[in-house]
């Protein structure tokens, strides 16, 4: 049992993980159920906590809190923390180019996914623009993810679809439809990563709602998309 929601994990080379939780990067180790806090964030705004993140190909994580101010911010692998911006509504989707020069952000109620400029070596970003803004029938943007061929993939929240997104044109290439309105999240999967598996959320729907769409909250995997997702 922990005291906070959980709302991003990632893989440690020890075999464990380091997950977001409530305000604080934190290490857990599976088998022995033993969560030890590493660094915390926000601890003058109580009813913030972390949405999502994810960790960057130099060992870096990146993740944004949500509530009364949002703060992305990064634990790097010497487990120091740097806040990189703020005035952000929701801070969700992260990824970046395959040639790691470009770091992909979405800022949910700005309706836009957003391009920044990206130095692995030092981590930091600069140069932001909106690269896409999404159209009224799609909603939200969520969380997103990256395949083998540079192009984006974003959940639309309250959109019921996944889309695919061309970041150099800034074109929509696809639209892949779900029996569910609120999509939260994708990421590629299976032995050869050809596999999706996109994410739903049930909060706040009421019993109607929820008969009309039974599967909400539920977990999706969608095949035949002819392109794989990133190890």
């Amino acid at each position: 049992n922990l005291d906070a929601p959980v709302s991003s994990v990632a893989l440690r080379k020890s075999g464990d993980y380091v997950i977001t939780l409530g305000t604080r990067f934190a290490a857990l180790k599976w088998k022995e159920q033993l969560v030890t806090t590493i660094a915390q964030v926000d601890k003058d705004k109580p009813n913030n906590r972390f949405n999502d993140g994810k960790v960057d190909p130099a060992g870096r994580y990146f993740a944004g809190t949500m509530a009364e101010e949002i703060r992305p911010a990064v634990l790097f692998p010497d487990l120091s923390v740097v806040k990189h911006f703020d005035q952000v509504d929701i801070s969700n989707g992260l990824d970046w180019s395959l040639d790691h020069k470009t770091f992909f952000y979405i800022d949910s109620l700005s309706y836009s996914v957003d391009a920044f400029d990206y130095d692995l070596q030092t981590g930091k970003i600069g140069n932001r623009r909106s690269i896409y803004r999404l159209e009224k029938e799609e909603s939200i943007p969520d969380g997103m993810c990256i395949d083998t061929e540079g192009k984006l993939w974003v959940a639309c929240y309250d959109g019921g679809r996944v889309i695919r997104l061309d970041p150099e044109t800034g074109k929509r290439l696809q639209t892949v439809k779900l029996p569910v309105d609120k999509t939260t999240s994708c990421c590629f999967g299976g032995k050869d990563y050809s596999e999706m598996y996109v994410t739903s959320a049930s909060d706040g729907m009421d019993k109607e709602w929820l008969s009309r769409q039974p599967q909400a909250g539920g977990v999706f995997r969608i095949t035949g998309l002819g392109v794989r997702g990133v190890p």
